[in-house]
């Protein structure tokens, strides 16, 4: 077999989600002014794709009933390589963080990569696997945290894995559609986010001005409701389907980007203004992608 080309691997592992990954890690390094944690986005990127691919090799059966088009099945890559390709990505993963956070890294990223492949060839189809994904980014958004007070970041943390819950909940119905209820407990849910998030942004900061403080509370304000709008909306959409399994995919693409204005928001409330912009800037770049390659 030829070796797998470039346009190939990117669709084997969802590149254009990866634009949802940068913000845990900045979020994280944010909330507990951790210098190093800016760099982390390098190691979380890394292990996202790795299990992207790595999600793919252990669905090549599953696929090659119900989606053949995919890399595998369509046999444009091997389940060989597909395997080798998410397995160096994630250890690759582990590896910058190890060199970017030393031990206090490792004793993050290990276990963020243990939790990869637990979903991706344990869980996914359990009733477990949204709590192990959910896992997966909390601990994603720890690692921008790594070798500070790492507690500090648990409700940054909290917050996406609550996202990363409702969404892989979800998701668990791409193909086959749900009832209502499942995409009314997801709008349910992702409100209830978004009130966490501008919670969030209330605590006044030390030696901060009334009007830095005002202007960071709206700009939270406005991450909460631009959050809503894009994930409750597809959730809704959804609902007004009765649980089509087209508008359930789509929902669940959307969450799956939709998690970036909530990661602007939690660095706005930070007042990380700079990566707050260059989080959201990542919105419409995401929505242009999405147009011409999957992210689920």
């Amino acid at each position: 077999m030829s070796l797998p080309t470039a346009d190939t691997l990117a669709e084997l592992v969802r590149l254009p989600a990866v634009l949802s990954v940068p913000g845990d890690a900045w979020t994280g390094a944010a909330s507990t002014g951790n210098r190093r944690g800016w760099a982390m986005p390098a190691a979380s990127a890394l292990i996202y794709l790795g299990g992207m691919a790595l999600n793919d090799w252990a669905d090549r059966e599953l696929d090659a009933e119900e989606r053949p088009e995919r890399p595998i099945p369509s046999g444009r890559i091997s389940p060989t390589a597909a395997l080798a390709v998410g397995a160096g990505m994630v250890a690759g993963g582990v590896g910058v963080a190890g060199a970017i956070g030393g031990r206090a890294g490792l004793r993050i990223a290990v276990p963020l990569a243990a939790s990869v492949w637990t979903y991706d060839v344990v869980a996914k189809d359990t009733p477990a696997g949204p709590a192990i994904m959910a896992l997966c980014r909390a601990l994603d958004v720890l690692l921008g945290a790594a070798g500070g007070d790492v507690t500090r970041a648990l409700p940054a943390a909290a917050l996406v894995g609550t996202h990363t819950l409702t969404v892989t909940t979800v998701s668990q119905h791409e193909v086959h559609g749900a009832s209502v209820d499942v995409p009314l407990t997801a709008l349910r849910r992702t409100a209830a986010t978004a009130l966490g998030l501008l919670a969030l942004g209330l605590p006044a900061h030390e030696e901060e001005g009334r009007g830095a403080a005002g202007l960071r509370r709206l700009a939270t304000a406005g991450a909460a409701a631009s959050y809503l709008a894009i994930v409750g909306g597809g959730y809704k959409a959804a609902v007004a389907a009765d649980g089509d399994a087209g508008a359930v995919r789509q929902s669940v693409g959307t969450g799956v980007m939709g998690v970036i204005p909530l990661q602007s928001g939690l660095l706005a409330s930070t007042g990380s203004w700079l990566r707050a912009a260059i989080t959201a800037s990542a919105v419409p770049v995401g929505r242009h992608l999405r147009r011409k390659r999957a992210v689920t």
